[in-house]
């Protein structure tokens, strides 16, 4: 007698093990380097210092018990991109799109990830579902910012000049600024010092701006290729042209530039084409103001006159 067929898992069952294992990586790259934040911020040393920060990677090995202090950055990051991450994933359950849930990545720099992505697995059928897969993951994402931005901008402090200090030191993006104003009024941006849960916040803010970018197949393109269908090749063009200009005050701009024009600027095709509705416009709308107030025009600004601390 035959013996009967074991059910086949589904796919992201199968490999729940490798996203278990890329978020327990992530978790302990942004720990580790938030517990170097969070003593930099103690002890009104420079923000980034990457000759000792990195160091931090040995010396959590000798001393575990370091990593409770890098918690309030990574808890706050993780929430952050999770939420981002499963807006995608919880848009396509909701429509019926095959998708993975969401890769981590961890990388040992100065913000310990390189964020998170999740992967269609079957086609999207129409422009109304795209658009809401790609819009759902940066407003969740943003949600959970603001709170995280709120409150880690209240427990930061002003430490003048400590900007100017070490190798480098962070862009500020516009919503982040006016909060800053109204909490410390007249301090310059380089005169605040983010508490640990502000960067974790700032790192969110960065990662939807990004994402928001309406280029090829990031959450952006999806957006305005729903919105305008083919018109997305000349949006897509026009942005990687934006981008040429803000080289000259940020060069990584252009390494984007030339990613995006030569892998970045095609498009899945959509069939199905029926109208968005009246709410989702307004959603287009307030997509564009969130990527106004979290995008940063140079995220990160070198020094010229670089003081070295222990």
């Amino acid at each position: 007698m035959a013996r009967p067929a074991e059910p086949v898992q589904p796919v992201w069952r199968r490999r729940l093990w490798l996203h278990v294992l890329l978020f327990l990586l992530t978790a302990f790259s942004t720990t580790t380097l938030g517990a170097r934040l969070a003593f930099n911020f103690t002890h009104n040393l420079p923000p980034f210092d990457l000759e000792h920060d990195l160091m931090v990677f040995l010396q959590v090995f000798r001393n575990p018990a370091i990593l409770q202090e890098g918690l309030p950055y990574s808890i706050t990051l993780l929430l952050i991109l999770t939420a981002h991450e499963f807006g995608h994933w919880f848009a396509c359950v909701y429509h019926g799109i095959d998708a993975s849930l969401p890769f981590f990545l961890p990388a040992p720099t100065f913000i310990g990830t390189f964020g998170a992505f999740i992967r269609f697995r079957s086609a999207v059928k129409g422009r109304q579902e795209l658009f809401d897969v790609g819009v759902a993951g940066p407003l969740a994402g943003f949600a959970f910012a603001i709170p995280a931005m709120g409150i880690g901008l209240a427990l930061s402090k002003v430490v003048p000049g400590i900007g100017l200090q070490g190798e480098m030191q962070l862009g500020t993006p516009v919503l982040m600024r006016l909060i800053e104003l109204w909490l410390f009024p007249g301090a310059a941006a380089a005169d605040v010092y983010l508490h640990p849960v502000a960067r974790a916040a700032w790192v969110g803010l960065l990662a939807t701006a990004l994402n928001l970018l309406p280029v090829g197949q990031l959450d952006g393109g999806h957006i305005v290729y729903a919105c305008f269908g083919e018109k997305h090749s000349k949006v897509s063009l026009a942005v990687i042209a934006m981008l040429v200009p803000l080289g000259f005050i940020y060069w990584p701009w252009w390494f984007w530039a030339v990613i995006l024009f030569f892998w970045g600027r095609r498009h899945f095709t959509v069939f199905e084409s029926g109208p968005l509705g009246k709410g989702r416009w307004q959603l287009l709308a307030l997509t564009l103001l969130i990527f106004v107030l979290s995008f940063i025009p140079a995220p990160v600004l070198y020094n010229s006159d670089q003081t070295f601390l222990p």
